[in-house]
């Protein structure tokens, strides 16, 4: 049994810390454990979730892992604490598996008696969007070869050759293929089961999620974070036509996620962008400083800024699979700051971004796009996209204009000119 009164101080900083929330049902699990800790009791999670959750003899915890759910996210809560405001702490409260109370445990004297195993590679958690574009870019690179049949060698060294890529082609830089992915997490009951998952545009990671618990406590029992991100269908579709255009380069390509982005890889890697609009992350913000194009607020439309046009796409309209409709392309490639290149091959929904990419990466489609630029080093266009069932039927070139570097990468203000 540890000690009453370091218990009941250690318990205090960690109250004071606020790193457990405003979360009624957590507060109420700590304080209970703490107690029943204090007295020298193990309850059984029956006893849990009658005395914190307020259900009745007749609760099934081997049907319901409300209990355990909550548990879990308290682990989770001293870890943070531990990492956090309690580094310095020369105990640990811990919560033992398969018990449900409280312990003072000595790291150091833990490390002792539980060596850990041998030393090995230091690896990352791969998340579930992670890996499913790492597992799109194995196939890829795979099949490259196979895929001449949509494109020949000859039309290939053609694209390789336009300036659209020959700028990434012809240098040794590291090449980003970055993908828009979106954070997803889940809606519970009172039961603490999730019964749907939530896309919020505003929420893009589990460090978003806590802050917007913490402005809206109520919710805090509703939404967990699961650890889970997404990706467009039309990302692999996307992806089938570029990867064989690099396939060349493959040695010195990294598929990454957009949300894993840093202003360093912008800064020094080439960088290609394939994916949403909505999904680009900071990308965004980038691109569209240097724009005469601003990104609506329901990300499926794009504003002109100089003419006032709104294009908006009708592929989130309930009829769209029904009948023919239009989606909106967007490309734009520009120089970063040393000397790097970044292209961005996106779009409102997915038959935009797919035909982006088919349009990119075969020369019929592409040298059109590069003429339209007029020598430009920078610029961006537009691209009307008419779609049926998830299939791109057709697209045109609306408009090109320059993008203004200048405010892309130092702020200056200016209108970029057509």
């Amino acid at each position: 049994m540890p000690d009453s009164d370091q218990l009941r101080a250690h318990a205090e900083r960690i109250r004071a810390s606020g790193i457990l929330g405003r979360s009624r049902l957590t507060l109420r699990l700590f304080d209970f454990l703490i107690e029943c800790s204090l007295a020298g009791r193990a309850p059984k999670e029956i006893e849990v979730a009658i005395d914190v959750f307020g259900k009745d003899a007749s609760f099934d915890v081997s049907q319901d892992a409300m209990v355990r759910v909550y548990i879990h996210k308290l682990r989770r809560k001293l870890e943070e604490f531990y990492e956090g405001p309690g580094a310095q702490e020369p105990q640990r409260l811990i919560i033992a598996k398969g018990s449900y109370r409280f312990a003072l445990e000595d790291p150091q004297t833990a490390a002792a008696l539980d060596p850990p195993p041998a030393p090995k590679p230091r690896a990352r958690w791969v998340g579930p969007a992670l890996a499913a574009s790492l597992a799109i870019n194995i196939i890829l690179i795979g099949i490259a070869a196979t895929l001449h049949w949509r494109t020949s060698g000859d039309e290939l060294a053609q694209v390789r050759s336009s300036p659209v890529w020959s700028r990434i082609m012809n240098d040794d830089r590291t090449i980003f293929l970055v993908v828009g992915d979106y954070y997803i997490f889940g809606e519970t009951d009172q039961s603490m089961e999730v019964k749907r998952l939530v896309r919020e545009f505003n929420i893009n990671s589990p460090a978003e999620l806590q802050q917007y618990l913490m402005l809206h406590p109520e919710l805090g029992d509703k939404y967990m974070d699961l650890q889970l991100e997404y990706l467009p269908t039309a990302a692999a579709f996307a992806l089938r036509d570029v990867m064989p255009l690099l396939a060349p380069a493959n040695r010195r390509i990294r598929v990454a996620l957009a949300s894993d982005l840093s202003p360093a890889i912008l800064t020094s890697a080439h960088v290609i962008y394939v994916g949403y609009l909505s999904g680009m992350g900071m990308l965004r913000d980038l691109v569209f400083a240097g724009s005469r194009f601003g990104v609506g607020d329901s990300y499926d439309e794009l504003v002109d800024h100089q003419s006032g046009h709104r294009y908006i796409s009708q592929a989130a309209l309930p009829s769209w699979s029904e009948s023919k409709y239009h989606d909106y392309g967007y490309f734009a490639t520009f120089t970063g700051p040393s000397g790097n290149q970044i292209v961005i091959v996106s779009g409102t929904r997915d038959v935009a971004v797919m035909h982006m990419a088919e349009t990119v990466t075969h020369p019929r489609t592409l040298e059109p796009l590069v003429a339209s630029a007029a020598g430009a080093p920078a610029f961006e266009s537009l691209y009307e996209v008419y779609g049926m069932d998830r299939m791109n039927l057709a697209g045109k070139l609306l408009l090109t204009s320059r993008l203004n570097t200048s405010r892309i990468w130092t702020g200056e203000t200016g209108v970029p000119t057509r």
